[in-house]
């Protein structure tokens, strides 16, 4: 159900209903085209060897067995890959993690590469190439890899943010720090303080579709790369980049999506199947299996994290503190940065300071998973918040009202808030039902906050209004969660028009300018913003041929609920021209009819959330069932409702998962022991309650709609929603994610022992 608040004074005509998806009928039928289904003529299949142990020199690959094998087209190796980048240290850990350079960096790192008439031939070459290694100590571990005597992931890593500058290399990559006042002042007013450690454990994104892609480059050095993708332009930057290719030249095509949640935002085997293609002079097709996408693609952080909160006995917190510690697999990474950033801003802080270390680890190359970071950093904070809160006696959401942000508030990492959602969302809490529900034996209700930044970023938008009058809208960033319906509603509402008569339009990248990658919940934002100037802009150029078709002064015709009408006493009587009848006659008027925009989305409005959950804890076997869970969430303006809940559903339900049952699980050996979906557990259906929403509306000023993205905010608090849970079933404090099982009957046993 949607707020209206007093001042959300703009009044829509479609934007807030709730049509039927334009993609829906094609991905129920499977007509819809996904990264595996593109095929070209000749095509070839690609596969890759990749490595079996966690770190270890390759001191030599022998493919002449391979090259031999009859259908195998090309053998590749870090030798075909030369290193273009110019010194662009960025670059250069995207080219060494899509192909080892003299060392394997972790277990499932690619070594090599082969391209053959059929995957039979493909799997035989791979067993026929002979790597060389020598073995090196690992470490998986997040706080074993900042230990004396930790084995050095990178001898060119030197801790940044630290002065004086280190002289020693060392696994930390980065420290960085954030927040304002003086802490050590402010514990000391605290009547009560709580300080705990929290550990996460690692997760993946989980998405339905693995990473495919099929690449062809021809002779002249034009290549196309048809790829799922959240950012097509991006890959077309950095393939282009990696291979020494004309940026112009690598025309990239994103396939529907079957998943993506941040981890397709980066290339991990498109630049390897482009320069196969290259060497083969074939098209090349490169499906990762299941196994391949858990060992060699980009999971979540595993993460250690120290809270320290102070408050007085009156419920006012008067210092906060947290160190956090992020694992960010064999290259660096922002990791710990972000969760520095997100730990305490759902809160109105006078002294408060966070801490965060980046660190190496012989794990995959960590990548965004929806709102990157912040859940970690909120499990820990919102549990210490409701571990204070039952200290000094006081009702855990009262105490988060108490202590929450409010317009003009000093942010935790720096700017001052304007119109902000997280009080109303803590009192929509309150007043909700769910919080009035009855509990049964053994069950437990924990609440919990969450914050996401969300950006803006650059968008290229074009609109074309067709001789019937219909509208079709050509843009660059994925529909990921439903943005070609949220676009189509605002060019229909921009317009004037019925949204039937809108059609949008995923470009490729030689058909539209550059657009940032679809992250940071900056889809309908950005591409939102852009789409209304773009058709402000073409109703300029219907009232010009309006005039013209009146023989009148343009300033004499306004544009109103789809039409064109003359105004004043001398042009009034004239009849109004349609969206139709202008298009018509375009061509005796001046040609095509379009808008186009281009713009950096800045000042996208922060996000905030407030979630309710229900367990029951069997004490017998330690499983957790959620019984109830309901999300509220301040989305700016709803464009598409349906959408909008099914974003906070989506992010609950992944939350759900990685609170209860998901996380890698690596051997001794520093190998991945579940990389499949039999032994790595993302909830199904019967693992989940249906998911309860709530949307609230608090516009965001930076924003012609009010706009603030909803894609990542809900996956923030639900570690922490259902640890306060469990929390609360078992009167045992669990601190450890996933909370499993075996985790709550060892944390039950080691209570009834002390």
């Amino acid at each position: 159900m949607a707020h209206d608040y007093s001042y959300t004074k703009q009044k829509f005509k479609v934007i807030g209903t709730r049509p039927e998806r334009p993609d829906g009928i094609d991905k129920v039928t499977g007509r819809a085209k996904y990264g595996a289904d593109a095929t070209a003529p000749g095509q070839l299949v690609g596969l890759i060897l990749r490595s079996p142990h966690a770190h270890a020199i390759i001191k030599k690959i022998d493919t002449s067995k391979a090259e031999k094998l009859p259908g195998v087209k090309a053998v590749l190796t870090c030798a075909d890959l030369p290193d273009l980048t110019g010194g662009n240290r960025d670059l250069q850990n995207i080219l060494e993690n899509c192909m080892a350079r003299g060392r394997a960096l972790y277990d499932g790192h690619a070594v090599a590469a082969v391209a053959a008439v059929d995957a039979q031939t493909a799997k035989k070459a791979l067993k026929l190439i002979k790597v060389q290694y020598k073995a090196l100590p690992h470490v998986t571990d997040v706080d074993e890899a900042i230990l004396p005597g930790a084995p050095i992931i990178h001898d060119w890593v030197f801790t940044r943010g630290i002065d004086p500058a280190p002289t020693e290399p060392s696994n930390i990559s980065q420290r960085t720090q954030f927040g304002h006042g003086d802490v050590e002042a402010g514990f000391a007013k605290a009547d009560v303080i709580i300080e705990k450690t929290w550990k996460t454990e690692q997760t993946h994104q989980g998405y339905i579709e693995p990473h495919a892609c099929l690449a062809s480059v021809g002779p002249d050095g034009s290549g196309e790369l048809w790829v799922t993708t959240q950012g097509h332009f991006t890959f077309r930057n950095v393939c282009s980049s990696l291979l020494g290719m004309d940026v112009a030249k690598l025309k990239v095509t994103a396939s529907e999506i079957g998943g993506g949640f941040g981890g397709k935002t980066h290339v991990w085997m498109e630049p390897v199947a482009l320069a196969l293609s290259r060497k083969a002079n074939r098209p090349v097709k490169v499906v990762m299996s299941r196994e391949e996408v858990f060992r060699a693609s980009g999971p979540t952080s595993s993460t250690s994290v120290d809270v320290k909160i102070g408050a007085k006995k009156n419920g006012v917190i008067t210092a906060a503190s947290a160190e956090l510690r992020y694992q960010g697999g064999a290259f660096p990474g922002i990791w710990a940065m972000l969760g520095a950033m997100t730990s305490f801003a759902c809160y109105d802080l006078k002294n408060v300071k966070t801490v965060g270390y980046d660190i190496l680890c012989n794990r995959p190359k960590v990548t965004a998973y929806r709102a990157p970071s912040a859940p970690m950093a909120a499990f820990g904070v919102e549990s210490t918040m409701d571990m204070l809160a039952a200290e000094i006696g006081m009702n855990p959401l009262e105490f988060r009202l108490k202590n929450a942000a409010k317009q003009g508030t000093r942010a935790s990492y720096g700017p001052v808030y304007g119109p902000i959602g997280i009080k109303p969302t803590l009192n929509a809490v309150k007043n909700h039902p769910h919080m009035r529900a009855r509990l049964g034996k053994n069950q437990g209700r924990g609440m919990a906050c969450g914050f996401w930044f969300n950006f803006g970023g650059q968008t290229c938008v074009d609109l074309n209004v067709g001789i019937d009058g219909t509208v079709s809208l050509t843009v660059g960033t994925i529909d990921v969660g439903g943005s070609r319906a949220a676009i189509s509603l605002i060019a229909a509402e921009e317009l004037g028009i019925p949204y039937e008569q809108v059609k949008t339009n995923v470009a490729d990248t030689a058909s539209l300018g550059y657009n940032d990658m679809t992250e940071g919940s900056r889809g309908t934002f950005s591409t939102g913003m852009a789409t209304i100037f773009a058709a402000r802009n073409a109703i300029e150029v219907l009232r010009e041929r309006a005039a013209k078709m009146w023989d009148i002064p343009v300033d004499a015709v306004v544009w109103e609920n789809g039409e064109a009408r003359a105004t004043g006493k001398k042009h009034g009587n004239l009849p109004r021209l349609t969206i139709k009848q202008i298009a018509a006659k375009a061509g005796n008027t001046g040609g095509p009819i379009a808008g186009h925009n281009e713009v950096v989305a800045d000042n996208a409005g922060v996000s905030f959330a407030s979630h309710i959950c229900d367990v029951e804890v069997d004490p017998e076997t330690g499983a957790t069932r959620v019984i109830r869970y309901t999300v509220v969430q301040d989305a700016g303006k709803a464009i598409h409702p349906d959408y909008v809940e099914g974003q906070f559903q989506g992010g609950a339900a992944q939350g759900i998962g990685w609170a209860l049952n998901e996380e890698y699980i690596y051997g001794d050996d520093g190998r991945l022991q579940n990389p499949g979906f039999l032994d790595y557990r993302i909830p199904v259906c019967s693992d989940l309650p249906f998911i309860d929403t709530e949307i609230l509306e608090i516009p965001n000023p930076n924003h012609p709609y009010g706009v603030r993205g909803v894609g990542e905010t809900s996956i923030v608090p639900p570690l922490a929603a259902i640890g306060n849970a469990i929390s609360n079933a078992v009167g045992v404090r669990m601190d450890h994610v996933p909370m499993s099982p075996p985790r709550i009957l060892k944390a039950l046993d080691d209570a009834t022992s002390s």
